[in-house]
């Protein structure tokens, strides 16, 4: 999540440690980036595509019967990727019932029963030495009543800097981690390294946090795991999607390459400059006017990955009462329009930093937000059973 005033960032972190612990003109924005006319036709065009760009280039899978509440299989002709990309809709998943003191087993239960459906990704958060899937998140993914797809974001170490990980700190706990993979845990997964490291980056070369210390970072981690055997981690890298952080300089440093990125994510917030969905995925800033929106963004720079909400939430306005239930609605009916966009995992917690992203907390919200979950769009995939 993001939060521009210092001290709702130090709560932030403070928040996150018990996890594991508008718009701007899009021309001129492109025209600022030098970007020439035909990139402009190219980006403009990718919006109007059936499916994210890249997906014909992975290898598919057709998925088997899955019983998925009234989801027996894919719809015809939809398939699922070697990179877990859905070629029909998008996934729909859940992170639960956050800061409730739940387990995340029984936190999923309700939060499914609250929106009556099934999520197909479950999200968890773990850091340090913690060893993933744990039982209980295999015996999610598990499910004799219907498979579901771990995202699973690892904080390796707050103790150490990420240039010191780069030099290999940390190999014997990434070693440790990667023979309980092999040994627990065959299925495909989604892994996130350190999600949202824009506001732990130091400009200070010597500090060990700068943009491209994370960049080596999150290679030196997912090819150490690969090294070790690790195959089935799809990865991901998440960032904020925040104007401010976005008009760094170091910005563009902070990824660390095609070949240990499978997807591209962001942590968008409906705060009060967001009313619909595509304010979600396109906020904007007057004082960052260079900035013409994550979404843009991900069409111009990374046209060939998909781009998954690993968070999303909505806080409740006391004084919009109705704010959710025409928020949720806003998604429902422009989701299709950004088909890079491939899974939407919703962050459900009364007590959020900011605010309660609980998607029920009135009948209407509710009601709406059950409609969007229960849309064909989420539901055109089954998740795959290896």
């Amino acid at each position: 999540m993001w939060f521009a005033e210092s001290q709702e960032t130090r709560k932030w972190i403070m928040c996150e440690a018990s996890l594991y612990r508008t718009n701007a003109d899009l021309m001129s924005a492109l025209k600022m980036s030098g970007i020439a006319g035909s990139c402009v036709v190219l980006m403009l065009g990718l919006g109007a595509c059936t499916q994210a760009s890249g997906v014909a280039r992975d290898t598919t899978h057709h998925v088997p019967s899955s019983g998925l509440l009234g989801l027996d299989s894919s719809a015809p002709g939809c398939e699922v990727s070697a990179r877990l990309i859905p070629s029909c809709g998008a996934w729909w998943g859940m992170t639960p019932e956050v800061f409730t003191g739940r387990r995340p087993g029984v936190g999923l239960r309700r939060a499914e029963a609250r929106m009556g459906r099934r999520a197909d990704i479950m999200h968890v958060y773990h850091r340090g030495a913690e060893l993933f899937p744990t039982r209980e998140e295999r015996g999610i993914a598990r499910d004799p009543d219907g498979r579901r797809l771990l995202l699973i974001n690892w904080k390796p170490s707050f103790d150490h800097t990420w240039a010191q990980i780069a030099g290999g700190a940390l190999d014997r706990r990434i070693d440790r981690l990667a023979a309980h993979i092999r040994r627990t845990f065959p299925e495909r997964f989604f892994l996130t390294v350190h999600h949202e490291p824009e506001n732990d980056v130091r400009e200070d070369p010597a500090s060990g946090m700068t943009a491209r210390d994370y960049a080596e970072m999150y290679r030196h981690v997912v090819l150490r795991l690969r090294e070790k055997g690790v195959g089935n981690a799809v990865t991901v890298m998440t960032y904020m999607g925040a104007p401010n952080w976005a008009a760094k300089t170091w910005f563009e440093q902070l990824y660390p390459g095609d070949d240990v990125v499978d997807w591209v994510a962001m942590d968008p917030y409906a705060d009060d400059r967001v009313q619909t969905f595509e304010q979600l995925i396109n906020k904007t800033r007057d004082d960052f006017a260079q900035w013409p929106g994550f979404y843009r963004w991900m069409q111009w720079r990374f046209p060939g990955k998909p781009l998954m909400l690993a968070e999303w939430g909505a806080f409740e306005r006391y004084d919009q009462r109705r704010f959710k239930e025409s928020f949720y609605a806003s998604v429902r009916r422009q989701m299709r329009r950004y088909p890079q966009i491939k899974a939407l995992v919703y962050f459900d917690s009364p007590r959020a930093p900011r605010g309660d992203t609980r998607f029920d907390t009135t009948p209407g919200a509710a009601a709406a937000f059950r409609a969007l979950a229960h849309d064909p769009y989420l539901r055109s995939t089954a998740v795959p059973r290896e």
